[in-house]
């Protein structure tokens, strides 16, 4: 039960056979995806093997055009092959894993694990992917040997983007085996575990469902409407900006009820049952098809005239509406960055939304905290099953913590709302918090606060860092020693945008890193990597008619990025979320990257009218011929084209594997499946660079097409012109860019340096700043307060 799980089977290609077959295959799995053989198939087709695999084929093709993508880039399907379980269940033989991710009935899965126990090697492990039925059902009638073979691992959908990963073991289950799936899904997978009990929904679904629809049933009784939820559901509370009803719509009302009807059902002793009893309306609106989404209508549907909401008395649409005051009260609190102090204000609001948000709190809070020991063992479990599952950015006893521990349970003993007797003797105890600032956590079954099990590569930049000062620091970006001598950049400013502060700190961390360290991070946090220029500058000196200005301002970030691209230590960057314009040019400036699988990067500037700024034409070139052995012949057009597309069409992609098949990052470049580990793996690639006896790169010189790519690139943006694919000042930014990748009219007659490639790219850039359309697009941006990135 130790050795490494390369091989895995799925049964059942639905949504979520398929999501979790496509997610294996991001990590380098090999997967064997079966379903049925289609029912009612003629005679010949029951003898094609095509016709005989149709359902298993056509999970992996939905999986393939799923939006938002469950691949990280098509090619990893390469991984996936299908079949079904007539003909090629025997081939799980191979697998060390197998789930099952079939229909949510207990004879189907029975069947299943029985033949499943005939086939399978005695060192693979089973699993179910099931949402809510109990292993003990599951199991009846299988020897003790698969027993300890087998556990739950239920995923949550889509599988590739939610972190959360519910590992249930059964009494049999062998804790070699929970271990060795646990290793698998956190250092694999990108996962985050949390170890729930065999009970009706884990822990995930079970506060999740019971919170939503505790909210549901306020909102009848109080007398409020699905906008006014939401309102208060969202965002104010540190919950998804689609709360409550939108995210029923999401999900899917049948889905929804589904679980909803699991718990009631198999909860005949909860003292909250009837909270998990769907409204009339509900199932009204199930019988109508009108199930979210998936119908093109749910609790709300888009209409010619706008946004509608189903009204829930009268079943029928109306405009997109809600209450004024709640309204005022949620944006006020949504102002709020900090989402501990966003939902104290929340709760404590004196209108609607705050007596609103306290009866879905306190009793969420209370029945939440009736369920440890039975979902769940540790509090920690629960808050990151909701962080990780729900997308809360505060877990129930988080939540608790930001309203104040004793004054929670005081507000709560006053409403008459029933605590259990690990929280009374927490408060008698004089505990002030379930969380405390040295790590300790405590534990409602020992009653006393216990040491938090980290995983020491899950490191915040606060958590790594030496020293109660930064080593360099101004108003837009800081250096900090993050130990191992390695020094770390991260910027200050808002979504992390360059301004001349934080160029300026690259340059001079830089030089710092040369002295007194043996590498370099550039690591950032919030909710983007970086968003690219602030171009308010830019738009001002434009409005000014003060080209040099601008020119100097380029010039600024180029150098910098230049700086970073030859310094004698080795500098590494973090990517993750947008990584766009700038942001991305910095990472072209460093020896490696270590992105977050989930990394949008893109060279959008065409967008506001412009072109790169800060080396990214140079070094995309860079990036692009870098790998071509000398002494062998290439079409440099082919190669400058396919850079042109990518700018001029400002191709942004969906992952950290899609930004290497663009070339936005090495093929080397590594990626973090969990973000929580993004800067210790970034740390070590800087310092493994760094103990491998690191050289800065030589400067290159570049053969180009230079007049006739000019002119061949030309003739493609005339004729998307002429078709109306493009305006004449997208034509004139394309004309521009072309210029530059081909290295001005003479890049074909001699080798072109980068301080060539730099000049065009400045100049280009100056000129476009000039042009009255891109003025008028930043001008629009800037009066419509909108940000002015590139």
């Amino acid at each position: 039960m130790t050795k490494p799980i390369r091989r895995a089977g799925v049964i059942g290609a639905g949504v979520m056979g398929s999501g979790i077959a496509a997610h294996f295959a991001n990590a380098g799995v090999e997967v064997l995806l079966l379903d049925i053989v289609p029912p009612n198939l003629s005679e010949a087709e029951r003898k094609d093997p095509a016709a005989r695999s149709r359902f298993a084929a056509g999970g992996l093709e939905k999986a393939l055009k799923a939006r938002p993508a469950a691949f990280f880039h098509p090619s990893n399907a390469r991984l996936v092959r299908t079949g079904n379980t007539e003909d090629h269940l025997g081939e799980l033989a191979q697998c060390d894993l197998v789930i099952e991710a079939i229909i949510e009935k207990i004879e189907p899965k029975r069947d299943l694990f029985a033949r499943l126990e005939k086939i399978m090697r005695p060192d693979a492990i089973a699993a179910s992917n099931t949402s809510g039925l109990r292993i003990e059902e599951m199991m009846q009638g299988r020897s003790e040997d698969f027993r300890k073979r087998f556990l739950v691992m239920h995923f949550f959908s889509p599988v590739r983007y939610m972190k959360l990963l519910e590992l249930v073991a059964g009494p049999s289950t062998d804790p070699a085996v929970i271990e060795r799936v646990r290793r698998f899904g956190e250092d694999v997978l990108g996962k985050g575990i949390v170890f729930g009990k065999d009970t009706p929904n884990f822990v995930g679904n079970r506060i999740g469902t019971h919170a939503m629809l505790t909210a549901i049933h306020l909102m009848l009784e109080e007398g409020l409407a699905p906008e006014d939820v939401d309102a208060i559901t969202g965002v104010a509370m540190a919950h998804p900006k689609s709360a409550s009803f939108r995210t029923g719509d999401l999900v899917g009302l049948d889905t929804f009820a589904h679980v909803a009807d699991n718990c009631y059902a198999a909860l005949e002793r909860d003292e909250d049952r009837d909270v998990f009893k769907l409204p009339a309306y509900i199932r009204s609106m199930i019988e109508a098809k009108l199930l979210g989404d998936k119908t093109k209508g749910g609790f709300y549907r888009k209409a010619k005239e706008g946004l509608e909401t189903l009204d829930p008395a009268k079943l029928e649409y109306r405009p997109h509406g809600g209450d004024e005051a709640v309204k005022k009260a949620t944006k006020s609190c949504e102002k709020i960055e900090d989402p501990a102090a966003r939902v104290k204000k929340l709760a404590n609001d004196p209108g609607k939304a705050g007596s609103f948000a306290w009866k879905v709190l306190s009793r969420s809070l209370a029945y939440t905290a009736r369920r440890v020991g039975e979902i769940a063992d540790s509090i920690v479990s629960i808050d990151d099953a909701m962080r990780w599952g729900y997308n809360w950015e505060l877990g129930p006893f988080q939540t608790w913590d930001a309203l104040g521990f004793a004054e929670t349970v005081e507000r709560m003993q006053k409403d008459g709302i029933k605590l259990p007797e690990s929280i009374l003797r927490m408060k008698q105890s004089g505990a002030t918090s379930f969380y405390r600032a040295d790590g300790a956590v405590f534990d409602l079954q020992k009653g006393e606060y216990v040491a938090q099990k980290v995983d020491p590569r899950n490191v915040t930049l606060a958590g790594v860092r030496r020293g109660v000062k930064p080593v360099l620091a101004n108003d837009g970006a800081e250096a900090w020693d993050l130990g191992d001598g390695v020094l770390g950049v991260t910027f200050k400013t808002k979504a992390n945008s360059l301004d001349p502060d934080s160029i300026g700190m690259l340059s001079l961390a830089a030089e710092k890193a040369e002295q007194d360290f043996r590498a370099l991070v550039v690591f950032n946090q919030g909710e983007h990597f970086c968003v690219g220029a602030n171009l308010f500058l830019v738009v001002m000196a434009a409005g000014n008619k003060d080209w040099d200005a601008i020119r100097k301002m380029v010039k600024a970030y180029q150098d910098a990025t230049q700086r970073l691209k030859y310094a004698t230590v080795p500098v590494v960057a973090a990517p993750y979320g947008m990584t766009l314009g700038g942001g991305l040019e910095l990472c072209f400036a460093c020896d490696a990257v270590q992105a977050a699988a989930e990394t949008y990067a893109g060279l959008v500037e065409v967008g506001v009218g412009l072109i790169p700024g800060g080396a990214g034409t140079l070094n995309m070139l860079w990036r692009a011929f870098e790998g071509i052995p000398e002494g062998v012949t290439v079409n440099n057009y082919d190669i400058v084209t396919q850079v042109f597309k990518n700018i001029a069409l400002a191709k942004v992609a969906t992952s950290a594997d899609e930004a290497k098949a663009l070339g936005f990052f090495r093929r080397t470049d590594g990626v973090s499946f969990d973000r929580a580990r993004q800067l210790h793996e970034a740390k070590a690639r800087a310092v493994g660079l760094a103990e491998a006896g690191y050289h800065r790169p030589v400067p290159r010189a570049y053969r180009l097409p230079g007049e006739s790519g000019i002119a061949t690139l030309q003739m493609m943006i005339d004729t998307l012109v002429a078709g109306g694919h493009a305006s004449e000042h997208d034509a004139k930014i394309a004309r521009k860019l072309a210029e530059v990748l081909c290295g001005g009219a003479g890049g074909a007659a001699r080798e072109v340096t980068e301080d060539e490639i730099l000049e065009l790219e400045r100049e280009a850039f100056v000129s476009l700043c000039g042009e009255p359309k891109s003025a008028e697009r930043m001008q629009y941006m800037l009066m419509n307060n909108k940000p002015l990135r590139n």
